[in-house]
């Protein structure tokens, strides 16, 4: 009896939402899916616990911003020219300006907000 092959079952698409920076230069699209793994992985980078004993208060607050960025964001679009892939959204993530990062951390505080009520971003 021949076996039937299996086509690849349709991916499920993360809902996602888009948010515009003030000046309407960039959008960051930002997905509305967190495993409860990454939210308890959150839970613990943005402790005291989750960090080293040289760390302060702003590099506990700047690594959980990253650690969500990481884990959210699925677009950056800057004048036009749009970033999907992860590796390439971190490097430009970390080049931001402190404008750009205080956008950004206002956009996931946002997002946050409405998807993930039990995630508090700092």
């Amino acid at each position: 009896m021949a076996r039937k092959r299996r086509r690849p079952a349709d991916k499920l698409a993360a809902p996602t939402t888009d948010y515009s920076s003030p000046d309407g230069e960039q959008l960051l699209t930002v997905r509305g899916v967190m495993t409860p793994k990454t939210r308890e992985q959150f839970r613990h980078e943005s402790s005291p616990a989750g960090t080293t004993a040289a760390a302060n208060t702003e590099d506990m607050r700047e690594r959980a911003i990253e650690f969500l960025f990481e884990r959210l964001v699925a677009g950056w679009t800057i004048a036009g020219v749009e970033t999907k892939k992860s590796k390439e959204l971190l490097l430009r993530y970390r080049v931001a300006s402190r404008y750009e990062r205080e956008w950004i951390t206002g956009a996931l505080r946002e997002h946050c907000a409405e998807w993930f009520p039990d995630v508090v971003v700092p």
